[in-house]
């Protein structure tokens, strides 16, 4: 899919769940993957940030669509953008451009994943039960009412 123009809404926000929008969407849990792969540590010499952003990865849902071939690519993203945080001067916009151009092709980012027609489902906060109507009829009971 192409990765230029509007980011898609999410298949919840659409109006239209009619119409065929081209290629199925595919859905995941958020959060790390239960079969994830044994995955090289980062690179004791990288940035911290680099190392941040590489170990997110793992704790990421779009990681369970990952072949060994995007845990590679991942490894180079972390190296560059280790290279350009360490350096003692500003990186320049084509270097950004590529880096960018490299995090998207990994999904990193909420709209990289609509555009490809991935979405993650979140998770739901754990709720409490609600009240139980025995209670208060115990209360009113004890109360005499």
């Amino acid at each position: 899919m192409g990765k230029h123009g509007p980011i898609p809404k999410r298949s919840s926000e659409r109006r239209r769940r009619n119409k065929d929008d081209g290629p199925e969407l595919a859905t995941a849990p958020s959060g790390p993957p239960e079969d994830l792969p044994e995955l090289p540590e980062p690179d004791p010499m990288w940035h911290p940030i680099a190392t941040d952003w590489y170990l997110s990865l793992r704790e990421s849902g779009q990681a369970a669509f990952y072949q060994p071939s995007d845990w590679a690519v991942a490894r180079y993203a972390a190296e560059l953008m280790s290279r350009g945080l360490s350096s003692d001067r500003p990186p320049n916009g084509q270097y950004v451009a590529a880096l960018n151009s490299v995090m998207t092709s990994l999904l990193t980012t909420e709209g990289d994943r609509r555009r490809a027609r991935i979405e993650l489902e979140r998770r739901s906060p754990r709720q409490e039960p609600p009240a139980g109507v025995t209670a208060i009829a115990d209360y009113r009971a004890s109360i005499g009412g």
